[in-house]
C-alpha cells in the first residue's frame, strides 16, 4: 500500500522543523507536545524514515527531514491557496504598495506573486521612493502600505530583521585605502545613517565619495570599482563582494523592516496583500 501524507502531520513536521522544540511547535500548532511527538511518530512510520534525532533537551532534523521539509512547505502552501481560490470573497478595487527599490526587488515579488493569483481582479500599484519620501504619502493616504525601515515614530507589523553588508567590486582594493571612500544613500536615510555610525564607531577615516538615494545607483558606483556602500543583505546581487570584519570592516546595526498602513487602507484588498505579506515573509517563531 503506498503511504498518504497527512497534511495535519506536514503541518506539524514544518513547525518542528522550524522551531527545533516540540514544545514550541505544539504552541504553533495548537496541540499538546505529547500530541506533537506522536504525530511526528505517525509520520515517521508512514514514510518508514526518521525525521528526528532526539535527546531529553533537543531535537535534530535527519537528512531524510530535510529531504521532505521542501515538500511538505509546497503541499501546504498549495493546499491552502487552493481553499483561498473558493472560498476567497469577489475582491475588487486597487491597492497601492511601496517600498524603497531594494526592499521592492527583494521582498515584493513572492507576495504580489500569490496576491494576483488569488485576487485577480484587485489592480496593484507599485510604488518604489526611497523611505524619507514614503512617510509623508502614508500621511496623507496617496499609497496604501508600505514597507520601510523602522526608524523613531514609525510604528507598523514587524516583518524581519535584515542584516546590513558591506559590498564592493571583487576587483577592487578598496578595503585598505584611507581615508576610504564610500557611496552612500540620501541624507536622513537610515541606512546611510547606520553606515556612517559604524565607520564611526571602527575609527575607520572615510569619505562620503558618492551618494544616491536608489539601490541601482549605489550598485553603479560599487560595481564601477569607485567605492564601498553598505546594503540591505537581501538586496545583495550576484557578482558583488561582501566585505566584513576579515576585511577591516566594522559591523553594521541591523534593520527592522516593518510594514505600515495608511489610516485609508482598511479595505478588504488592502487587509488581504497586508495578511499575504505577513504570511510570506514574517520568519517563524523560534
Amino acid at each position: 500500500m503506498d503511504p498518504r501524507l497527512d497534511l495535519d502531520l506536514l503541518r506539524t513536521f514544518v513547525a518542528a522543523i522550524d522551531t527545533l522544540s516540540f514544545a514550541k511547535a505544539a504552541q504553533a500548532v495548537h496541540r499538546s507536545p505529547a500530541a506533537v511527538s506522536m504525530q511526528i511518530r505517525k509520520l515517521e512510520e508512514t514514510l518508514g524514515h526518521r525525521l528526528f534525532e532526539r535527546d531529553t533537551r533537543n531535537i535534530r532534523p535527519t537528512a531524510d527531514a530535510e529531504i521532505l521539509l521542501g515538500y511538505a512547505r509546497r503541499l501546504i502552501r498549495l493546499h491552502d491557496e487552493a481553499v483561498e481560490a473558493v472560498r476567497r470573497p469577489d475582491i475588487a478595487g486597487q491597492v497601492v504598495v511601496a517600498a524603497p527599490d531594494d526592499y521592492a526587488l527583494s521582498l515584493l515579488p513572492g507576495p504580489l506573486r500569490r496576491f494576483g493569483m488569488l485576487f485577480p481582479k484587485v489592480d496593484v500599484e507599485v510604488v518604489c521612493q526611497q523611505t524619507t519620501l514614503l512617510l509623508p504619502a502614508l500621511d496623507d493616504g496617496s499609497i496604501d502600505l508600505a514597507f520601510v525601515s523602522r526608524t523613531r515614530g514609525v510604528t507598523g507589523d514587524l516583518i524581519r530583521v535584515e542584516p546590513m553588508v558591506w559590498v564592493a567590486s571583487p576587483d577592487a582594493d578598496l578595503a585598505g585605502r584611507s581615508p576610504l571612500p564610500v557611496a552612500l544613500y540620501e541624507p536622513h536615510s537610515l541606512a546611510r545613517v547606520r553606515a556612517v555610525q559604524a565607520l564611526e564607531r571602527g575609527g575607520i577615516p572615510y569619505r562620503a565619495a558618492y551618494s544616491s538615494p536608489s539601490l541601482l545607483g549605489l550598485l553603479a558606483m560599487v560595481e564601477a570599482g569607485l567605492a564601498v556602500a553598505a546594503l540591505a543583505r537581501c538586496s545583495v546581487p550576484p557578482g558583488v563582494a561582501i566585505l566584513d570584519q576579515r576585511h577591516g570592516m566594522p559591523p553594521i546595526e541591523n534593520l527592522e523592516v516593518v510594514l505600515v498602513r495608511s489610516a485609508a487602507s482598511h479595505r478588504p484588498a488592502c487587509d488581504a496583500l497586508a495578511q499575504i505579506i505577513r504570511d510570506e515573509l514574517t520568519p517563524p517563531i523560534v
